[in-house]
């Protein structure tokens, strides 16, 4: 059975809206159709709905009960090109700030080497709406995942009490965007997460009595 066909059958009984069981191989022939339309080199303002649903063999109804529109979709396409968001151990406040700088990291090494992830980048950036569509639903909720990681090891005694944890999160995440998007030239060595960390958190824990 084709893609049309599968979603055909789905609508039949009551269709994929939002909230109900959606068919993961509609979802990955529209991500693909949208990976396959970069891949060829098509802008990103130039790749509408209706051309999407081409590539993918589906109705244009069906990529919009998945999707509000192009700026959703895409981000969802960016998701799927990236490295996953780690699943954070809770074992200590050091070790789930080492995994987090551990996936930016790798997310630097992917943009790095990929061609195609380095243009729809800065293609995002340089869309106000798309850029802000995903730093909604990409980047804000990786920033809130090492906030809440700084809270409870505040809470533990991990940092100092007085320490403001919005700027704590930039001083742990800052040098390794900086290395990932600023200075392609410099290293994204195996160990650098666990450098960073262990540098600032001698600045910021405890003072010995």
């Amino acid at each position: 059975m084709g893609v049309a066909e599968q979603e055909a059958g789905t609508a039949g009984r009551g269709g994929p809206a939002r909230g109900r069981p959606r068919s993961e191989a509609v979802e990955r022939s529209i991500i693909e159709g949208v990976m396959r339309l970069l891949e060829e080199g098509v802008p990103l303002a130039e790749i509408s709905i209706e051309r999407v649903a081409r590539i993918a063999g589906v109705g244009k109804a069906t990529i919009y009960r998945r999707w509000s529109g192009r700026e959703e979709l895409f981000c969802d396409v960016m998701r799927t090109a990236e490295p996953p968001d780690p699943e954070l151990p809770g074992t200590s406040m050091r070790d789930d700030l080492v995994i987090v700088l551990e996936s930016l990291r790798q997310r630097g090494l992917a943009n790095r080497s990929s061609v195609i992830m380095h243009s729809v980048y800065a293609q995002m950036k340089s869309s106000p709406k798309l850029w802000e569509a995903y730093h909604a639903a990409v980047i804000e909720p990786r920033r809130l995942m090492t906030l809440d990681v700084l809270r409870r090891g505040q809470e533990n005694g991990g940092i100092r009490a007085d320490i403001d944890v919005e700027l704590a999160n930039d001083i742990f995440v800052g040098p390794m965007l900086l290395r990932a998007v600023i200075r392609p030239d410099a290293g994204l060595e195996e160990g650098l997460p666990e450098r960073i960390v262990d540098t600032v958190l001698a600045g910021l824990g405890p003072v010995a009595p």
